[in-house]
């Protein structure tokens, strides 16, 4: 009798031995494979007056954090955990509604965060100002097209100016959508973003997107926005 029972017990190590050993491994590959929100290129008070330091702090590690969590629960021991940010955000519509809800969520922010930049704005130059001339008149004119795309987006969304074949476009997209999905309405490769959800302004202007509209122009990072355009 002591010796069954001393068996079972040999027995019960074993197996919590190697339950431990399973969930050591599948952690520790989660932390190794899985998707991380990037650091801020700037101090979180950077971009101050016009974007506050309490609205970035918890934009970048509260909300931003939240999707990435996400993302990596989603495709954990599926088909997709292998794959990057962009495959995975081209194809979202046919893998499942928490990739493209949460992997456009941190493909987003990740473009959102090198759209901007302290002591910034003004106005941009060469290739893609004349761009911007061309298709809209002038730069006041892009920003108002693009404002009122952004002030039009009914609940969350996002409002973006995209290359389509070498030419400028403006579009808007709901919730976590960008150009670059399959289920897009409006496809483009996208050169600057702008985050119209309430968590992105609301603490420093409510309700009034408006507002925060207008102050986005003081920190778009024009340099970076060029870099992406591809005439």
């Amino acid at each position: 009798m002591i010796r069954k029972l001393l068996n079972c017990l040999h027995l019960y190590n074993i197996i919590q031995v190697n339950l431990h050993s399973i969930i050591f491994c599948n952690t520790l590959k989660l932390y190794f494979m899985a998707f991380t929100v990037p650091a801020l290129p700037y101090a979180y008070e950077a971009l101050e007056p016009h974007i506050d330091k309490e609205t970035m702090q918890i934009h970048h590690d509260k909300h931003h954090q939240a999707y990435v969590d996400n993302l990596n629960k989603a495709i954990a021991g599926t088909e997709n955990e292998n794959k990057s940010i962009e495959e995975l955000v081209k194809n979202a519509g046919s893998i499942s509604p928490a990739v493209r809800n949460n992997g456009g969520g941190h493909w987003n922010h990740s473009f959102f965060w090198e759209s901007l930049a302290p002591n910034s704005g003004g106005s941009p130059d060469g290739k893609l100002s004349d761009a911007i001339n061309e298709v809209f008149g002038s730069l006041d004119g892009f920003k108002e097209k693009f404002n009122a795309a952004g002030i039009g987006r009914f609940g969350s969304g996002w409002v973006w100016l995209g290359s389509q074949a070498g030419k400028l476009v403006i579009c808007s997209t709901p919730n976590q959508d960008n150009p670059l999905m399959d289920v897009a309405e409006c496809k483009s490769a996208p050169i600057l973003g702008c985050d119209v959800w309430e968590h992105a302004y609301y603490l420093k202007y409510q309700n009034k997107r408006p507002d925060y509209l207008n102050a986005f122009w003081n920190v778009v990072n024009w340099k970076k926005v060029a870099e992406r355009f591809k005439p």
